[in-house]
């Protein structure tokens, strides 16, 4: 990624990097600069470890197995260069292994681990809860083990995976190279565990979902029942559509900040009306441009102020047009507070150069009142360790590793070539077109202005995903739509739900 003027195109790269609720300050993450980054040297064999576990899954008591394991993947010269980590979670007391559903699972960024998904959502162990002692792992009641066996995959330059010795680690920061990578990791993990015949389905969290969809659309080398999309990141092109798909979520921002007049308004009422304004009269403003009479012009701008709370003057001297960081700047601006960019609730104090996304204070990675000089860029942070995570594999699950776990790099994020996935979503399109007894689950955040709600139900739509295979699930939650235990409760029975539906639509089909 080039480094170019002005902040709008750092943010691009870096907006859809891994969820702040994986990454939270703390004793769980410590930073490592770039002259920290070492490589694995090269197994002689694929590593794999394997340890025994129980725990109490959506109020069934479930013995389960960890493994945790190499998968070793191609280099540019067809011999293995790299190794991805697969961490899995099975059930043991299943008489048919192959008739049990079976998730892969990842996060983004690019250069983002698993971890997200992993200790706050989907695994048997998860980050304590507030108040419950930082850095801690305790029991996740509403991992969705009980139905489906999980595997999460670390991409190369993340968690544990790395590239072997002499082989350039860039060679996987593509779209296409990346996707064949994981997709190679997961047939390699199915055929190791006697698994091809199980029903199977991806999970992608933010950039995973254009990996997801670039694994799910090449239909030649592997196929799956069902794929995941958590924070849909995909661009909105135009010159309105970017401003029309993020209103809603302003919307819903200033509802929390109580910058409008509630009156007696939840936040889904709200978000429900400035998306039908969204798409009418404001989408009908924009287009008109300078052809829209001054009158008309003031008319939507004091309804677009009692929605997003942002004054009318200011509204009137964007051109009706308000960016994320218009909004996040402004919002509490009176109170010398802004909000994030990952999840609007969080504020933090208004500084001077501020950027927007790599300051995010939901992400939490850039510190807090840094002394005049250089803006901070992804290369300059480098890769983030999550020693709480990193000790849990090692240790409690007995994969012997000497390296860090990089929850989140952005060396891998600043070395990235986007260039060659700008299609992803309609090949995923075109792939459930051609598979009608394949789902697609999609999950939305109200709060989440780096992958605005109405932007990922926009690119869906205007892609052809059949709506007849599509279940929405919109929660009142950050880009982690999981966060907190009301969203995570009901992340875990909506997943449980389409993984059944799925499963029987799998097998009415003859799969």
């Amino acid at each position: 990624m080039k480094q170019k003027s002005g902040l709008r195109t750092v943010a691009a790269a870096v907006w859809v990097l891994a969820l702040a609720s994986g990454l939270a300050a703390g004793p769980v993450l410590a930073q490592a600069g770039a002259a920290d980054v070492t490589t694995a040297s090269a197994p002689a064999e694929p590593r794999r470890a394997v340890t025994r576990h129980s725990g109490h899954f959506n109020g069934q008591n479930v013995a389960y197995t960890a493994t945790v394991a190499d998968n070793f993947v191609a280099g540019p010269d067809g011999l293995p260069g790299a190794s991805v980590i697969t961490i899995a979670y099975t059930r043991d007391d299943v008489a048919d292994p192959a008739r049990r559903p079976v998730i892969f699972a990842f996060n983004g960024g690019p250069g983002a681990s698993s971890s997200p998904l992993h200790i706050s959502a989907l695994g048997p162990m998860r980050k304590a809860p507030e108040g419950a002692g930082q850095g801690a792992l305790v029991d996740n009641p509403f991992s969705p083990l009980d139905v489906a066996d999980i595997v999460f995959l670390d991409p190369v330059g993340t968690g544990f995976s790395r590239a072997f010795p002499g082989v350039d680690d860039k060679y996987w920061y593509t779209g296409a190279t990346d996707a064949a990578a994981v997709r190679s990791a997961i047939q390699n993990w199915l055929k190791v565990n006697g698994r091809e015949a199980s029903p199977r389905y991806l999970a992608g969290e933010s950039y995973g979902t254009t990996r997801a969809a670039l694994i799910a659309a090449d239909t030649s080398a592997l196929t799956f029942d069902g794929v995941l999309l958590i924070a849909l990141s995909a661009p909105v092109a135009g010159r309105e559509m970017p401003f029309v798909t993020a209103l809603p979520t302003m919307a819903a921002g200033a509802w929390h900040h109580q910058r409008i007049d509630r009156a007696g308004r939840s936040v889904d009422q709200v978000y429900e009306e400035a998306l039908a304004f969204a798409r009418t009269d404001y989408v009908e403003a924009l287009i008109l441009g300078s052809s829209l009479p001054d009158a008309d012009r003031r008319r939507i701008a004091e309804r677009m102020s009692g929605l997003i709370g942002l004054p009318v003057d200011l509204i009137l001297a964007q051109n009706l047009r308000i960016s994320s960081n218009v909004w996040m700047f402004n919002l509490l601006k009176e109170q010398g507070l802004r909000t994030g960019l990952l999840d609007v609730r969080v504020t933090s104090p208004m500084e001077a150069g501020a950027l927007g996304a790599l300051d995010d204070p939901s992400l939490g990675v850039v510190p807090r009142g840094r002394p005049g000089g250089p803006a901070p860029t992804p290369a300059s942070i480098g890769p983030i360790v999550n020693a709480t995570l990193g000790e849990y594999v090692s240790k409690t699950l007995g994969f012997a590793s000497d390296e860090p776990y990089y929850s989140l790099n952005f060396l891998v994020n600043a070395a990235w070539s986007h260039g060659d996935s700008p299609r992803a979503m309609e090949g995923l399109a075109e792939t459930l077109k051609a598979r009608p007894e394949m789902r697609l689950f999609w999950a939305a955040g109200y709060y989440d202005l780096t992958t605005p709600a109405y932007a990922g139900r926009y690119v869906l739509d205007q892609v052809g995903m059949p709506a007849g295979q599509l279940t929405a699930t919109y929660f009142a939650g950050p880009h982690g739509v999981y966060d907190g235990e009301d969203n995570l409760e009901r992340f875990g029975a909506a997943l449980r739900s389409f993984v059944a539906r799925s499963a029987t639509d799998g097998q009415a089909a003859g799969r």
